[in-house]
């Protein structure tokens, strides 16, 4: 599935970050049985390619899988040998982005400024990871966005959860990283499913008041 397809029916992406590669599976069904169509393994997790091996294998074409904390080109290359199809990063890091662009990868750099978010674009970077995002607010992307270009999807990651999802929305993020709000290593997967039921309930929200991205009625019915 496609990083774009899988935000338009529901723009939140799930963190895995600790997994272990024994449940990674358990707890990417339950992301997708709760509507959520996008993950990533950071690549500070146990063992993190084996559990890309793992979820890529049951989910390819019905979820976009990525990973994070990717700091270097050499990663790259191994996630998408691994089949992920997004790249994500706290950082801005030019070669780290032109290189998941070789590779046919979506990249979502971290920035913080209006310099490092046109840095990052001019790598060819089109989903920028507003990071931390609790650090800098809803007022700081608000002025950003009057002038980052349009197509730049704004993530807003780090401190975000279900209850502020809102703020974020209306001032122009495009896309929303839960962590520890949806995923923390060791809990079981039934509390995964909780955590993930009420976020997508969150999105489901806001998509419904921009309807022509909303593709939410699959969502609902349990498709892809």
């Amino acid at each position: 599935m496609k990083l774009a397809d899988a935000l338009a029916e529901c723009p939140v992406v799930a963190i895995l970050r600790g997994v272990r590669p024994d449940e990674a599976v358990g707890h990417a069904e339950a992301l997708f049985q709760s509507g959520i169509r996008a993950l990533e393994v950071p690549l500070n997790s146990p063992e993190p390619i084996d559990s890309l091996l793992r979820i890529v294998g049951a989910f390819e074409g019905r979820m976009a899988i990525g990973a994070g904390t990717v700091l270097d080109s050499n990663r790259v290359d191994a996630v998408a040998e691994a089949g992920g199809r997004f790249i994500v990063s706290p950082n801005t890091d030019p070669a780290v982005i032109r290189r998941a662009v070789e590779l046919g990868l979506d990249p979502a750099p971290g920035f913080a400024t209006a310099s490092e978010a046109f840095v990052a674009y001019g790598a060819g970077a089109r989903h920028l990871k507003l990071f931390p995002a609790v650090t800098y607010g809803a007022a700081h992307l608000r002025q950003l966005k009057a002038v980052l270009p349009a197509d730049a999807t704004v993530w807003a990651v780090g401190g975000v959860g279900p209850e502020s999802l809102v703020e974020w929305w209306a001032a122009g993020a495009g896309a929303f990283g839960l962590g520890g709000e949806v995923y923390r290593a060791g809990q079981s997967v039934l509390e995964t499913s909780e955590k993930a039921t009420r976020a997508v309930a969150s999105a489901l929200v806001l998509l419904s008041r921009n309807a022509p991205q909303a593709r939410m009625t699959r969502v609902r019915n349990g498709g892809s």
